[in-house]
């Protein structure tokens, strides 16, 4: 499948969206990639990474984030299962429960319906090794900040507004999928 042909059906390629998004989409690839392929002992299904990640955040065009191009009508925190909608109306199963399931660290309909947020009511949360690491993979880079990698500290910071269980479960992936030990202060180049 080439994903960027399908990024094409609903981006301009000229727009800043699809800018943002392939940029953002690329590192989060790369990284999943990197990830899949220091477990081979996993099995990973490297070749679904590849397009799962590209896949990703393809229902951002949906919400109203101007800062990254996106004039929608729907809130942001959305873009997962709109995206997931799209890549099932396109044939994608599998790769829309990536879309689904990426959001935070996986969001419990408990959440869902504490929270009050403008979700279906439904667990979201990533089941599959290959969702879990294109969740994990995606939340060192920012869209809205020129793509920028975050360290380790600093997604562990930027993850304290959504509780401490979350900050446990980014943890526990973190030494499962880097081997760093939960809560050790690391540098950038130690993430890579």
């Amino acid at each position: 499948m080439e994903t960027l042909t399908l990024l094409q059906k609903y981006f301009d390629p000229s727009s800043l969206a699809y800018t943002i998004l392939v940029k953002h989409s690329y590192s989060v690839t790369q990284k999943a990639i990197a990830i899949a392929e220091s477990h081979p002992e996993w099995n990973p299904d490297i070749s679904f990474i590849k397009e799962a990640a590209m896949l990703h955040d393809i229902g951002i065009f949906l919400t109203n984030a101007p800062a990254i191009g996106c004039f929608g009508k729907h809130q942001y925190i959305e873009h997962g299962y709109l995206g997931s909608n799209i890549l099932k109306a396109e044939g994608l199963p599998r790769h829309a429960l990536v879309c689904e399931r990426h959001t935070g660290m996986g969001l419990s309909i408990q959440e869902i319906v504490e929270k009050n947020l403008p979700l279906p009511h439904r667990n979201m949360i990533p089941l599959t090794l290959e969702e879990q690491i294109i969740c994990y993979a995606d939340k060192f880079f920012s869209k809205s900040q020129n793509n920028k990698e975050f360290s380790i500290d600093e997604v562990r910071i930027s993850l304290t507004k959504y509780g401490p269980q979350v900050i446990q479960q980014f943890d526990k992936w973190t030494s499962l999928f880097l081997g760093i030990e939960v809560g050790k202060l690391v540098s950038k180049s130690e993430t890579k």
